[in-house]
């Protein structure tokens, strides 16, 4: 476009300064939510098979007894058919060590290594070097950050080690490394060493493949000499489900909000038409083809929307680093970004659209025929509307009142795409509101002990990581009695409640493998997980487990299995299927009465309204210390990071499509507060006041956002409802109904006013202006 042409553009792109920014806004706020899902579409799906293969990472890890097998006859297995590449023996421990600080994170699996280069799990270092020597060790990638740095020491049985580096594997296959003399010396003091060989086989692409794998390896060593193994399609399910859940919300957004684009960007060349037919009729007078009139109203809509779409691609990417960081620390891979084709196919995508939109009302200028162009100008059809301003004049309200309200039906169109507008508007709203409330409840539900104010330690192996440790070469304490503890709890005053709670290895049968037991003492409904269906232990011979319980072993509530804690075993009926998105081993909950042997190892405390958590933890931890044990209070529950970062998008992301349905109606008013120019000229010099004018203006949206909010919180209710599931069944779990049932009627009440609120914010800038413009200057408006 050159010349005339142009001037025309820039003329209606800078005297239409409300529609530029209205269309500029809604194209930045779609392309920024669909940058942003489409990035983490891509990461949910490459990134773990792309680290995995530069890696060469293993199919199987399997852990061997080395008294049953000898190290020759597990290298051998190496060799078997199907057998693409091995490494090891290495040997392997479990490291329980507490840093300088005394707290003592949760146990590692320690595995010995001469480098990290191998033919199997080839390890990138992220920090630092690899352990050479004796008292150097080297931390999964997970460990970097605040918690340690290269440099930091551990303490495990009187041995020191230094951390040396960071390492990531893709497989998973350990959490630390260290020299094999090193895991032989600490295995000698902690417990057994065993042996890891790591495995890629020529076919391992799914469950059938890799159970097939495993078999060969149990036939080819002695029985029980084959301890465990684990499957890349776990690790490989763990990580990808990282991402996963944030992709649903994020396209309900995108999708909201390149409707809004379309309904905004319509609406504004449609409405550029409909009050440019006298310049329209004058472009087509001096010479302008109806091709480049189309071309023209196309460009007025396309130059903000490039504008716009260059600003989406911006923050698409901005807002895209933090989930991206958090997929990063899933996948245990290099640095993630977002993928150059979404930034290339988005912003395509998005023009195209705005440009679709835009089409159908720029033909119509193109069609115009001149001389009825000129002739008609700016002026409604006649009659339209007259029913609903005779029918609005019998209600028992002012008459300026009763003008607004008939205002919007001489201009249906526009006053749909204002009600739409609104009505997405209130559907982000409610949608949001209800999002962020539920993604508070997943983060409270997930961490029952954080409800409880106190927590009482006795001393024995902690449930919860963090607990002290005595310094290095001081004898560890004898474990507290629970029952004295228990004693002291409830003889203390402003004890409300308190259970026990205990944590050991246990196994099931038909579960390969250990699985984590949860044992509780007393009344626990307080500190009892979120139940998705069935219901919470209420006494011995029960068990609670998470889903992905019931789906590896083929059971039902009401089935019964066995459970085998220490040296007791004991059958009991599953009685709940539990809330839980934990990447973590199986986890089961039992009763500590069927299992007598293993004691509660934290006690959880609740107080009597009115009782200080800090001066109850500092009376009871005198009463308990002489017992051996120590009570805290507990931290304030921490949102957990990842729900902070998606309620922060989602509210970004509802703030800008409200302003976007504002804006909607900030377009619409103005263009027909701009036609009624003459009629307010009129009206104020028959008497209508500022004040009167304000009314009559915000009037006429007010019918439109009642029924905006009408529609949209029903609507945006349902889409909650539909979103929510998909999140969780990305995420590999059913939601319990307390996650889901997040909405009260006061506050759906609320939000349905929210439509009123966004028509009136929109029409008030008009209103001011339509009731300070001069009664002459109106009057000679034509």
């Amino acid at each position: 476009m050159t010349g005339p042409l142009v001037r025309v553009v820039r003329a209606g792109v800078g005297r239409r300064r409300v529609q530029t920014v209205a269309v500029a806004v809604a194209t930045m706020m779609a392309v920024a939510a669909a940058v942003v899902a489409g990035s983490l579409m891509v990461v949910s799906n490459a990134p773990f098979d792309h680290a995995f293969a530069a890696q060469n990472g293993a199919h199987l890890t399997a852990e061997f007894d080395p008294d049953k097998a000898g190290a020759a006859r597990i290298a051998a297995t190496g060799k078997l058919a199907g057998v693409t590449a091995s490494a090891g023996p290495y040997p392997t421990t479990i490291l329980r060590a507490a840093d300088s600080a005394g707290r003592q994170p949760p146990a590692m699996t320690l595995v010995g290594r001469t480098g990290p280069r191998a033919a199997v799990d080839d390890l990138d270092l992220t920090a630092g070097r690899w352990a050479r020597r004796t008292g150097e060790v080297v931390l999964g990638s997970a460990y970097q950050g605040p918690a340690f740095q290269v440099g930091d020491t551990l303490t495990a049985s009187g041995t020191t080690l230094t951390v040396v580096g960071f390492a990531t594997s893709a497989s998973r296959t350990a959490d630390a490394w260290a020299t094999p003399a090193q895991v032989r010396a600490l295995a000698a003091k902690d417990g057994p060493v065993s042996s890891q060989m790591l495995y890629r086989f020529d076919s391992a692409g799914s469950k059938d493949e890799i159970a097939a794998d495993r078999r060969k390896l149990l036939a080819a060593v002695p029985s029980g000499a084959l301890l465990g193994t684990q499957s890349y399609l776990d690790t490989k399910r763990a990580a990808d489900q990282g991402a996963a859940p944030t992709i649903p919300f994020l396209v309900a957004f995108g999708v909201l909000g390149i409707v809004m684009s379309v309904i905004i960007v319509g609406s504004v060349i449609s409405g550029a038409v409909g009050t440019g037919l006298r310049r329209i009729g004058i472009l087509k007078a001096i010479g302008f083809t109806p091709r480049e009139v189309v071309r023209a109203y196309l460009a007025q809509a396309l130059v903000p929307a490039t504008a716009g779409i260059a600003l989406g691609v911006v923050l698409g990417n901005l807002l895209a680093v933090p989930l991206l960081d958090d997929t990063e620390q899933a996948y245990g891979t290099a640095s993630l970004s977002v993928a150059w084709w979404v930034d290339v196919v988005v912003p395509a995508g998005a023009l195209l659209v705005v440009g679709l939109a835009a089409f159908v009302p720029a033909l119509r200028a193109g069609r115009l025929r001149t001389v009825e162009a000129i002739a008609v100008g700016r002026a409604p059809r006649t009659g339209r509307g007259q029913r609903a301003y005779r029918a609005a004049g019998r209600l028992p309200l002012p008459r300026a009142v009763t003008y607004g309200l008939a205002g919007p039906f001489a201009h249906p169109v526009r006053a749909l795409a204002m009600l739409l507008a609104v009505a997405f508007g209130t559907i982000a709203a409610t949608f949001a509101v209800g999002l962020t409330s539920s993604l508070n409840e997943v983060s409270a539900v997930q961490d029952p002990e954080d409800r409880s104010a106190v927590t009482v330690f006795t001393g024995g192996p902690g449930v919860a990581g963090g607990e002290h440790v005595p310094a290095p070469g001081t004898p560890e304490p004898e474990p507290a009695d629970p029952a004295k503890v228990s004693a002291a709890i409830k003889a203390q005053p402003g004890t409300a409640s308190s259970y026990g709670l205990g944590q050991q290895d246990a196994t099931v049968a038909g579960v390969s493998g250990t699985v984590r037991a949860r044992l509780y003492q007393g009344d626990s409904a307080r500190g009892g997980y979120a139940m998705i269906s069935g219901h919470w232990l209420t006494g011995a011979g029960q068990v609670v487990v998470p889903g992905r319980f019931l789906d590896s072993t083929g059971t039902e509530i009401g089935d019964t299995v066995r459970v085998t804690v220490g040296k007791e075993t004991v059958a009991l009926r599953i009685v709940g299927e539990a809330f839980g998105t934990s990447d973590d081993p199986l986890e089961i909950q039992v009763d500590q009465a069927d299992f007598p042997a293993t004691k509660p190892q934290v006690f959880l405390v609740d107080l009597e309204p009115g009782v200080t958590a800090a001066a109850y933890a500092e009376e009871l931890a005198e009463r308990v210390e002489p017992l051996g044990a120590d009570a805290r209070v507990n931290s304030p529950s921490r949102q957990d990071n990842f729900v902070f970062i998606l309620n922060t998008m989602a509210v970004l992301l509802t703030l800008m499509l409200v302003c976007v349905a504002g804006l909607g109606v900030l377009n619409s008013v103005v263009l027909d507060t701009r036609e009624r120019v003459h009629d307010l000229g009129v009206f104020k010099a028959l008497g209508m006041s500022p004040r009167q004018t304000v009314s009559l203006v915000l009037a006429s949206v007010a019918g439109i956002g009642v029924l905006g909010g009408l529609v949209g919180v029903p609507a945006g209710y349902a889409l909650h409802g539909f979103v929510l599931p998909v999140m969780g069944h990305a995420a590999g779990t059913e939601l319990p109904r307390s996650v889901l049932d997040v909405y009260d009627t006061p506050q759906l009440v609320l939000l349905g006013l929210a439509g009123l609120v966004i028509a009136l914010l929109g029409a008030l800038l008009p209103a001011v202006w339509a009731a300070g413009s001069r009664t002459a200057t109106a009057l000679r408006t034509e």
